[in-house]
């Protein structure tokens, strides 16, 4: 199965991805794993890519593209693949649609995870990291014994920039700008499922293969 994952920041795609990865026994491919890949492996594009990620820059479309192109054609993702933070709006969307065309295959689906804005907010704000170990708490899912005391290590625990309110809104805004159209794309080409990304994971997971067991069978 060939599927790719979208959703708004907080909506649980990294761990979803995993999950849903392995019971469909297809490798889970994320930009973030390429480009760790690329450029710990020392390759031509990881040396091009660490230049702009060095500088603060966002990796452009084309680097990000080579090193999708390089990893979905490994004999692992020959049966199927699972995206993960690819392709991030209508152009990427466009190439990658190419890509697979001239490999003789395409998309079989396009999984959403829908979740409103405000669980995005109490998700991520909520979020606190400790100074020491780095273990993560949360104040409402799973909160220390004593406040802003890791119960790990006894570190003081802080609320990461990109984990305060205004800076999730902007994410979400963001999101809404570049990658809404992805998932207007995706359902113009009729391929597009969204579920429920509401409640414990495991339920998340089971609604999930819900809808992607009947095409793996």
């Amino acid at each position: 199965m060939r599927l790719v994952l979208v959703g708004p920041p907080g909506a649980g795609k990294g761990t979803q991805a995993q999950f849903i990865a392995s019971h469909l026994s297809i490798p889970k491919i994320s930009t973030g794993d390429i480009f760790r890949a690329n450029v710990s492996g020392g390759t031509e594009l990881g040396k091009l890519a660490k230049q702009y990620m060095d500088r603060g820059d966002l990796v452009p479309d084309e680097v990000t593209i080579a090193m999708v192109r390089d990893r979905l054609s490994e004999d692992d993702a020959q049966e199927g693949f699972l995206l993960d933070g690819f392709p991030r709006n209508v152009p990427q969307a466009e190439i990658l649609k190419k890509m697979l065309s001239e490999w003789d295959t395409k998309l079989d689906i396009v999984l959403e995870l829908v979740v409103d804005n405000d669980e995005v907010v109490r998700r991520l704000a909520g979020r606190r990291t400790c100074r020491s170990c780095g273990k993560v708490w949360h104040l409402v899912f799973d909160p220390p014994a004593k406040e802003g005391v890791c119960d790990a290590c006894g570190g003081e625990l802080f609320q990461r920039d990109d984990d305060r309110e205004e800076t999730v809104r902007h994410r979400l805004q963001v999101y809404e700008r570049d990658t809404s159209p992805l998932v207007s794309f995706y359902a113009d080409e009729g391929i597009l499922v969204g579920i429920d990304a509401t409640g414990p994971v495991e339920e998340i997971t089971e609604r999930a293969m819900a809808v992607l067991r009947p095409l793996a069978d």
